[in-house]
């Protein structure tokens, strides 16, 4: 027992003084503004990632991520405070290793990909000494941090809240928001025993502001998913009444704005051409996959999934629509679209929707350009397209032009004013004439 102590405590007396080397693996959305929180509250930090362009980069100081500033990157460089590596035996001399790394779908069979975390955790057993704390951060399904990540860090026979700690704390990242960040979102953790809770807040509270502990690793699983589900299960309501509202001719946004005026038990969602990134459209899958080892069903969260992903389909119609209005067929028509990034005023084009639209106007013969000022390349099946110029020319050319992502640097009174019909996925254009609205 006395051994036991004698590694809390030295573990805590390290965070304490910030004498603790603390380490982030994935520089993403994730990792990377996580590293620069925990460098600007005086920890040392290292930043391992398998991509050597992304670690030089950040070792000049530079930043990938548009949240990101590079002067906070560069500040903390000079200062001696970050350094960047894709030397995994490093991990060896971190106090704390927070693993950021991506947990996609399997392309065929929709089941979660864990090998990013099973790496992570394989290159930290490699390495793991008494005294250390991992903390996985990736968005996964309630079980993981148990059932995938502590059989292998035990394989080194170190024993888990005596030895070592283990814990999870789901990433609450939102892309873009400049209100809430990572130093000022709540955060949920929870450790594999009481101990490891312990000293995952211990670290946590010196570079967030509020931290929100519960009972274990499952518990802060099931958090993150209910979060992404309910926003999932919400947009697809309002995406399902949307359908109805274009039959009955009513204008869902404008029934919206009026429910909100409720001053209690409503939150407005909005519709739009489905939900796009990393978490909303991937979650539900997650948690489905493990609901059925439960032999149970989440067929009332399956069914808000498939009316999701139907509303590229609608897009399509309503772009097939819009052209039949002035006799112009889908088939060899220019179709120009604009916003590829999954939500407005980012970079990132993960699961959106624009990619799915695309295929299915392609499917039908259209001729397909878009425009974003954030993703100026997107693969489309086998093909890479480039982002074009918006200017008068490429508007003048184009059939119909469909406002996938409403990004703020458009002039959309200017778009409508240029283009002879536009399709407003994203109610950009409320009041223009020439537009179809999904």
């Amino acid at each position: 027992m006395d051994a036991e102590v004698e590694v809390v405590r030295s573990l805590e007396q390290k965070i304490e003084d910030k004498r603790a080397s603390l380490g982030v693996i994935g520089l993403g959305y994730v990792g990377l503004p996580l590293a620069v929180e925990m460098a600007s509250a005086g920890f040392h930090v290292t930043g391992f990632d398998i991509k050597a362009e992304t670690v030089e980069a950040l070792g000049r100081g530079e930043s990938h991520i548009p949240d990101v500033k590079a002067e906070r990157v560069a500040q903390h460089v000079d200062a001696g405070l970050m350094d960047f590596t894709t030397d995994m035996a490093r991990m060896a001399e971190m106090d704390v290793l927070s693993i950021c790394v991506p947990t996609p779908l399997d392309p065929k069979s929709r089941e979660p990909d864990l090998s990013y975390v099973k790496a992570a955790a394989a290159a930290i057993a490699e390495c793991l000494r008494p005294g250390q704390l991992v903390v996985l951060e990736s968005t996964t399904y309630p079980g993981t941090t148990d059932e995938v990540v502590l059989p292998v860090l035990r394989e080194t026979g170190l024993v888990v809240g005596v030895d070592f700690f283990l814990a999870f704390s789901p990433e609450r990242v939102d892309p873009g928001n400049t209100k809430w960040q990572t130093k000022n979102t709540p955060k949920v953790v929870g450790g594999v025993t009481e101990a490891c809770t312990a000293n995952a807040c211990a670290v946590y509270r010196h570079f967030i502001d509020t931290l929100v502990p519960v009972s274990g690793t499952r518990v802060a699983e099931m958090t993150k998913l209910l979060e992404n589900t309910f926003r999932g299960v919400n947009i697809a309501l309002v995406n399902e009444l949307l359908l109805l509202c274009d039959r009955m001719d009513i204008d869902m946004f404008e029934v919206i704005d009026a429910a909100k005026t409720k001053p209690f038990g409503f939150t407005p969602f909005y519709p739009g051409p489905g939900p796009g990134g990393h978490c909303i459209p991937i979650d539900p899958f997650y948690l489905s996959w493990k609901a059925r080892q439960y032999e149970f069903r989440l067929e009332f969260i399956e069914a808000a999934g498939k009316l999701n992903e139907y509303m590229p389909y609608h897009v399509r119609e309503k772009v097939i629509e819009a052209l039949n209005l002035g006799q112009t067929a889908l088939r060899g028509s220019n179709v120009l679209v604009l916003g590829v990034a999954y939500k407005k005023d980012i970079d990132d084009p993960r699961e959106s929707p624009a990619k799915r639209i695309m295929e299915l106007l392609d499917e039908w013969g259209a001729v397909i350009s878009y425009h974003d000022s954030y993703v100026q390349e997107f693969r489309l099946d086998n093909e890479s397209l480039r982002s074009v110029d918006l200017n008068a020319e490429v508007l003048a050319a184009a059939d119909c032009v469909v406002v996938v992502t409403d990004h703020s640097d458009i002039d959309y009174e200017e778009l409508v004013a240029e283009a002879r019909l536009v399709v407003d996925c994203r109610h950009a254009c409320p009041n223009a004439k020439n537009v179809v609205r999904i």
